[in-house]
């Protein structure tokens, strides 16, 4: 039996979503599978791929072969280059910041703002602040030089 490891599509018209799946070679491209290892949804931004890295390895140590579209993500994954004898592979799959992260930073940034602001008019009113005092000297001065003459 010739086995795949290839994806079945799910999800909606115009909303693809597929799982990553080993496979007879001669069963339909939404068939009965062998195994699930993986879900791949190119809707988001950036693409979301999760793979079940030691199910990968099982299933190409014994011969299965991956389709094009699954052998670029498993490259990208690294599992691909663990399964060639890589050491130490590197998995350059881009992950996409959770909605609870962005708020934080959003409310950082603000915050930021915020401290920058108030910095800046502390700095401003102690230029004020100094240039009066000059001023309230410069007088002084003036009136005392006068009072000599």
């Amino acid at each position: 039996m010739a086995v795949r490891i290839r994806l079945k599509r799910m999800g909606k018209k115009h909303q693809p979503f597929y799982r990553i799946v080993v496979v007879d070679q001669r069963k339909k491209r939404d068939g009965r599978v062998i195994e699930e290892i993986g879900t791949y949804d190119p809707t988001r931004q950036p693409s979301h791929m999760q793979v079940k890295g030691e199910r990968a390895q099982y299933w190409l140590s014994v011969g299965a072969q991956p389709s094009d579209q699954v052998l670029k993500i498993l490259k990208l994954t690294g599992d691909w280059a663990a399964h060639k004898g890589v050491k130490n592979p590197v998995s350059r799959v881009k992950v996409a910041e959770s909605d609870a992260e962005a708020a934080a930073k959003a409310i950082q940034a603000v915050e930021d703002e915020a401290i920058k602001r108030k910095a800046d008019a502390a700095a401003e009113k102690a230029k004020e602040e100094a240039a009066k005092a000059a001023e309230a000297e410069a007088p002084a001065e003036e009136t005392t030089e006068t009072e000599e003459a």
